[in-house]
């Protein structure tokens, strides 16, 4: 009997230590599954991430344009309103429209001057804008060579004291610089603008407007 008791404790023993193996090997197996799972899915992660993170965003080309509007003013009574100026920053250049009104019928010149006052009957406003202080003449044709940079010719006013002048200048900016027109001013003579030298014999100063 003895023998047999023995051999069943040992028969006993084995299976309980079978027992122990697999189930210490089924919990070992998640952990070990889930690990490799995630070690697969963690590149494959960080792969889309830095595809999304690499595509440049889409960018949109914007013009940039500039427009400042200069009301025109009687240089006697600065309450007489007389149009307004515009001008416009272009691909080809600055854009400059006058639209003027209340000014006496016939050509007057029209002139863009070098100080940003229309104080003492416009006289304040100094002389045509010439920052390379050469002859007077016409800008539009005679470019920066022959003509001021201020030089814009004359202006047509109809019968009804109603006028327009649309030039587009490559020669000149709205800036600061060499040949900004900020800070500046515009002035419309009582005559015609003959092209003489040195300013055109134009005559008196009757409208100005600050740039």
């Amino acid at each position: 009997m003895s023998h047999i008791f023995a051999a069943l404790r040992a028969f006993v023993i084995a299976v309980a230590a079978s027992l122990l193996v697999v189930v210490a090997g089924c919990n070992s197996n998640p952990s070990a599954d889930t690990n490799a799972g995630e070690s697969a899915d963690t590149p494959a992660a960080q792969v889309e991430e830095t595809a999304v993170s690499e595509t440049p965003e889409p960018t949109e080309d914007i013009a940039e344009s500039q427009t400042v509007t200069v009301a025109m003013t009687a240089t006697s009574d600065p309450t007489v309103e007389m149009g307004e100026v515009s001008f416009s920053a272009t691909d080809a250049g600055l854009l400059i429209e006058a639209n003027l009104k209340n000014v006496p019928a016939g050509e007057h010149g029209f002139h863009i001057h070098e100080v940003d006052s229309c104080e003492e009957g416009g006289k304040a406003a100094g002389g045509h804008f010439n920052p390379d202080k050469t002859q007077h003449g016409y800008l539009p044709d005679d470019g920066l060579e022959n003509a001021h940079a201020g030089d814009l010719g004359n202006i047509s006013i109809a019968e009804d004291g109603m006028g327009s002048l649309s030039l587009t200048l490559s020669e000149l900016t709205f800036d600061t610089q060499q040949y900004g027109i900020k800070g500046r001013s515009v002035i419309l003579h009582e005559q015609k603008d003959d092209f003489g030298q040195p300013t055109g014999n134009a005559g008196g100063r009757i409208g100005c407007g600050i740039t």
